[in-house]
């Protein structure tokens, strides 16, 4: 019995997993140090995202926690699965950055 729940519980996290990395919004970022990431259905507001590089480099955010983290040598292509309202211009190499929701 505790196996089989075991079972349920993975499949169901995987599914979930899965679902997150689905976007249905998608808007070029601009790096600032005044202005947090506008978000594409309604830039009067502030909606944290997670990031696609496009040349990679490191990038310095503001998590939607309120952590200022910069990520160092980040691949060309890759996705950083944290939630993000600030991409900073100052400590971020990388370009052709975009933001998912």
């Amino acid at each position: 019995m505790l196996e089989t729940v075991r079972t349920v519980r993975a499949q169901k996290n995987k599914k979930m997993a899965y679902q997150k990395l689905q976007a249905s919004r998608a808007a070029a970022v601009t790096p600032s140090e005044d202005f947090p990431i506008p978000y594409v259905g309604d830039p009067s507001i502030t909606w944290p995202c997670v990031l696609y590089t496009g040349t990679g480099g490191d990038i310095k955010v503001m998590t939607a926690g309120g952590d200022e983290v910069i990520f160092f040598g980040t691949a060309p292509g890759s996705f950083l699965p944290i939630q993000v309202i600030q991409v900073f211009e100052v400590d971020t190499a990388a370009t052709n950055i975009i933001a998912l929701w």
